[in-house]
């Protein structure tokens, strides 16, 4: 048996056996891992609230030969994100991090990037201020996975598309300009374009400073979802919840 200690966020619990739970982590070290804390719905001793999605920890386990779940012995809550006040949007905005890394992540592969990503991000999701650090999240997850067309370019003619409208299908690869657009195409303005220019040379914390226009920001976003999902091959349940949300205020 292999005594381990590791920084890492919870992803999801589930029950798991009677008072068990089983915990999916991403841990700093050795990736996404899934593990059984014994006794964890009776007992609050050792878990307490780390268990609660998106709680950053330090983990403690214990690995076994030829079994693929860890022991999860204890752990040391870093950060909870239930330590800040917390609403419908700033859940559902938590949900959709936790979610993607779940679905994107293959098991036992370490990604540092993604890693301090998902840190950066979760810092900044607060109540009243959750587009910018999903946009960021989404637009980067796409990048850091391999994901994230040009936007400079039309794929299909090489048009100059920059300072102008690009044009991108749910379904295809590449953006386009008007003339070679896809049934189905939506249009990504040259501001949200700007936006996303943005986000790849800056921090989530300096660009969650500054006053975005809710019209760009929001198609910008509803790109990078549309991106994930398409290479992730489902639906992201809690990218529903938030595109509720909006509509409801809107």
């Amino acid at each position: 048996m292999i005594q381990r200690q590791s920084e890492a966020i919870v992803l999801r619990a589930w029950p798991f056996q009677e008072a068990d739970l089983l915990v999916s982590l991403f841990t700093r070290e050795q990736g996404r891992i899934k593990g059984v804390a014994r006794h964890a719905m009776r007992s609050r001793r050792r878990f307490g609230g780390a268990l609660e999605p998106m709680t950053h920890v330090r983990a403690s386990y214990a690995e076994r030969p030829r079994q693929e779940l860890v022991r999860l012995d204890a752990f040391e809550i870093l950060f909870s994100p239930l330590s800040q006040p917390i609403d419908y949007a700033r859940t559902a905005a938590l949900q959709l991090v936790a979610e993607v890394l779940e679905e994107a992540l293959p098991e036992q592969a370490p990604e540092d990037a993604v890693f301090r990503l998902a840190l950066a991000v979760l810092q900044e999701i607060q109540v009243g201020q959750v587009s910018v650090p999903v946009t960021y999240f989404a637009l980067w997850m796409n990048r850091l996975m391999g994901w994230m067309p040009e936007l400079g370019h039309c794929v299909v003619c090489g048009l100059d598309l920059r300072g102008g409208t690009v044009w991108y299908s749910p379904t295809s690869d590449g953006v386009t300009c008007a003339d070679d657009r896809r049934n189905g195409s939506l249009a990504l303005s040259a501001e949200s374009v700007s936006i996303a220019v943005r986000v790849f040379r800056g921090t989530v914390r300096e660009l969650a400073k500054e006053p975005w226009p809710a019209t760009q920001l929001e198609s910008l976003q509803r790109f990078a979802v549309d991106t994930l999902e398409r290479h992730l091959e489902r639906k992201l349940t809690s990218a529903r919840a938030l595109s509720r949300i909006g509509r409801n205020s809107a």
